[in-house]
């Protein structure tokens, strides 16, 4: 990464707005005809309460009865060993998971990365309870399905005291009321970036998006490699819900997606950043922090960032927030919990987010960036106003999802990427 080289102001979420459109949206929404899905249907250890390492110690109010610190370098728990990460492409700071980690927690980390939480779901169900993973990452609607197939173990939340720097408003989401097995990474949405030497009109809308791949980007598009977003930006796109059933609907998007679309497309990439920079696409779908870290690539391989534009996807998208978990049957869960707890000490969750681009959920965010890294670059891609999050919807886990999955799969058979 390059070192940003000028302050800017910051527009910063008014976390309020935030917690309303999770607590309201994020709800499973899967009846007992929905307990089925095919991507939690392989059989897997545990029982459906999941497991646990050790107690939960403190209230379940999320900080639980742990005391705040004013001292956020204060000595975390010791752990050793090796220290086994399932998450999301380049979603670090390599230093924090690599030798300052090493240093902090006496474990060396092993990281490995899935494109889709029905990859992680899958992994981990096939697995019986031995995929040899410690921590994994996955979007909060999909926490309460894997609780009950007993993927994830509960916290032992007086190992991880520094859960009281998380602000409330990012805390007891309804996928995890109590913080029992779950707590905020960090959270983000989607939108997309082009060439303007390539498509030199303004993108606003999804439907310029659509338009553009199938045009002036005609075999140089990507898309993320997940169904769930490919289904979303479609119904935004056409004024639909993406968290509706209706198999009208889901017919109306497979026609688009797999007969017009997939034959433009170039990859299903859902970390394109790289690619990007190597010139590989003029137009991608991409979430907001992987986006932004294209504009640090594209310079280093000696391109021209400044004719790249990134847009929200309008007038829609999605919110979402991801979450530290920790796998069930983990080798060393004691580890699991010290890393959690280390990287939830403001500095360290500062200097995560100067990489991957996204909030952490840090109290007192806008004091900490001022503090810690005045001279942040691209804060608009970042951090949200009201008025961008209240066309920002967090995804629901309904029967339609195995339909979006498949609808997918179809379309990678017809792109023949």
């Amino acid at each position: 990464m390059n070192t940003p080289k000028k302050p800017q102001q910051l527009r910063m979420l008014a976390p309020a707005s935030f917690r309303d459109k999770l607590s309201r949206r994020a709800v499973i929404k899967m009846g007992t005809a929905a307990a089925g899905l095919a991507i939690v249907a392989v059989a897997c250890g545990g029982d459906d309460g999941g497991s646990s390492e050790g107690g939960d110690t403190t209230d379940g109010s999320g900080a639980g009865g742990n005391q705040a610190s004013g001292d956020w370098s204060r000595v975390i728990n010791a752990a050793s060993g090796t220290l086994a990460m399932y998450t999301w492409g380049d979603y670090n700071d390599p230093l924090l998971v690599g030798e300052q980690a090493e240093k902090a927690i006496g474990a060396t980390m092993k990281v490995d990365y899935f494109n889709s939480n029905e990859d992680l779901i899958t992994k981990l169900s096939t697995s019986g309870g031995a995929s040899g993973f410690d921590i994994v990452v996955p979007t909060g609607p999909y926490i309460p399905q894997m609780i009950e197939k007993g993927l994830i173990q509960k916290f032992d939340k007086s190992l991880i005291p520094n859960m009281v720097n998380v602000d409330p408003n990012y805390l007891g989401q309804a996928w995890d009321p109590g913080n029992d097995y779950s707590v905020c990474k960090n959270w983000g949405t989607t939108g997309f970036m082009w060439d303007s030497t390539v498509i030199e009109r303004d993108l606003v809308t999804w439907t310029d998006f659509f338009d553009a791949c199938m045009n002036e980007a005609s075999g140089n598009c990507s898309v993320l490699d997940t169904g769930p977003n490919l289904w979303g930006a479609w119904c935004w796109a056409n004024g639909k819900d993406w968290n509706g059933t209706d198999v009208a609907d889901l017919d109306a998007c497979e026609a688009f997606l797999v007969d017009e679309l997939a034959q433009h497309i170039k990859k299903f990439d859902s970390y394109p950043s790289t690619a990007i920079a190597e010139g590989a696409y003029s137009l991608s779908m991409a979430w907001n922090g992987d986006a932004r870290q294209a504009y640090y690539r594209i310079e280093e391989a000696g391109g021209d960032p400044s004719v790249w534009k990134w847009a929200l996807g309008s007038p829609d998208t999605e919110l979402w927030m991801d979450n530290y978990c920790i796998a069930a049957g983990a080798p060393n869960p004691e580890a699991a919990h010290a890393w959690i707890n280390w990287e939830l000490i403001p500095e360290i969750s500062i200097q995560d987010l100067q990489y991957h681009g996204y909030h952490t959920g840090m109290k007192s965010m806008s004091e900490l960036v001022a503090e810690i890294a005045p001279d942040l670059d691209k804060g608009d891609m970042i951090f949200f106003d009201d008025a961008q999050v209240a066309n920002m919807h967090t995804q629901e886990i309904t029967e339609a999802i195995d339909r979006q999955v498949e609808i997918l799969n179809k379309m990678k058979a017809k792109a023949g990427a």
